[in-house]
């Protein structure tokens, strides 16, 4: 299949190469279901890494044996590839297929017949389909479309992180590289203590955020109003549903699949804008979000896998811009490989300070002062770049 030339009058013709491809993210459940369909067939539960496999080793490989993508669609065709609906649909085929995963998941662990090896397996093979699956949510989650907006909200429900909708665009995009901001990791913070951080602290933010939308229009905050309380209503229903099903014993399951997919939500979010800070203008308020304020990767694979996520300078800078026309900035910091490479450098904090601080120095064009940094290792990191 050769995808469409976009037209417009004036400007070159257009295709986008890369059109068929923006079904990869696709790969990820599918991979789960193959792992499912192996383990029934021949019990062996080494089948259930397939999907972990997949995320952590052949993506990053595939990463980085491949040249870097920066090309950008023109300007002129945005409004032609945004309208085109077979981007869409691309993200709509996630949620069906991460829903059976899970409920195969589910299955299979309520059979009780799977071994520690499958266990395993099958919490990292389902949490990772969930895991994505909340970067499937973010980009449906970003538009006025009430169906987009319900499928995302579906999503979320398999981790518990209905309440991310309302952090993400009402907390995140207006706080982002402040201290005020949750999910804006700080130089020499290391993952494991941001981790608590963000998840509770983009909780407390999300229900503070609606409780203040629902009083300023003079409704109850406990109330099916709450879009915070919807969403966990949500998850309730589905994680009671699947226990009635399945029995009782999957809800740990449940809420270990849950756990690594918002672990890795949570590293996407570390990387994002590790040590990157916007100046406070006078008079207390904080010079408006640039592209130099978000990491960004043109790793091709994981970025086809993550709907071009990593492209995070432009959402930033322009969160109503659909993934297809997302665009790479030459003036953003630029990450040494893609999210699915760089997610296991961000658990090992040794490592992961050793990649980027280095980084983020040399973006501040060595001052310290500019970065946003962890108070508790302010003074160690001025000793160390005094030095």
């Amino acid at each position: 299949m050769v995808a469409p030339v976009l037209t417009v009058p004036g400007c070159p013709a257009w295709r986008d190469g890369k059109r068929y491809m923006w079904l990869t993210a696709t790969v990820v459940p599918l991979t789960a279901i193959v792992g499912y369909g192996l383990w029934h067939r021949t019990g062996v539960g080494l089948h259930w890494w397939i999907t972990p496999l997949f995320v952590f080793g052949l993506v990053p490989l595939l990463d980085l044996t491949s040249p870097p993508d920066a090309v950008n669609p023109p300007e002129a065709v945005r409004a032609q590839l945004e309208a085109d609906r077979y981007y869409r649909r691309c993200t709509y085929l996630y949620l069906p297929l991460a829903g059976i995963a899970l409920v195969l998941g589910a299955a299979a662990w309520g059979q009780g017949h799977l071994s520690v090896l499958a266990r395993v397996g099958a919490v990292l093979s389902v949490g990772s389909v969930t895991g994505v699956g909340i970067t499937t949510a973010h980009e449906l989650g970003h538009r006025r479309s009430r169906l987009e907006r319900v499928l995302a909200r579906l999503m979320l429900s398999a981790t518990g992180y209905g309440h991310f909708l309302v952090e993400h665009n009402r907390g995140h995009h207006r706080r982002v590289a402040t201290p005020r901001d949750p999910a804006s990791a700080r130089l020499g913070e290391g993952f494991w203590r941001f981790w608590p951080r963000t998840v509770f602290g983009g909780l407390r933010s999300a229900w503070v955020l609606e409780a203040d939308r629902l009083r300023q229009r003079g409704r109850r905050v406990w109330s099916p109003r709450n879009e915070v309380l919807r969403g966990w209503l949500l998850t309730a229903t589905l994680y009671g549903t699947l226990s009635a099903i399945f029995g009782v014993e999957v809800l740990g399951f449940l809420v270990a699949q849950a756990l690594v997919g918002v672990t890795l939500l949570e590293g996407v979010n570390y990387i994002e804008h590790y040590g990157l800070a916007r100046a406070r203008l006078p008079g207390g308020r904080y010079e408006p979000v640039t592209p130099r304020h978000s990491w960004n990767s043109d790793a091709v694979v994981s970025n086809l896998a993550l709907y071009q996520l990593q492209r995070h300078s432009d959402h930033h800078a322009h969160p109503t811009r659909r993934y297809q026309a997302l665009r790479s900035f030459p003036e953003s910091p630029q990450l040494p490989a893609g999210y699915a490479t760089l997610l296991v450098a961000a658990w090992l904090p040794p490592l992961w300070f050793h990649l980027m601080d280095d980084r983020v120095l040399a973006h501040y064009g060595g001052d310290l002062t500019l970065a946003h940094v962890q108070p508790s290792r302010a003074r160690a990191l001025a000793d160390r770049y005094r030095a």
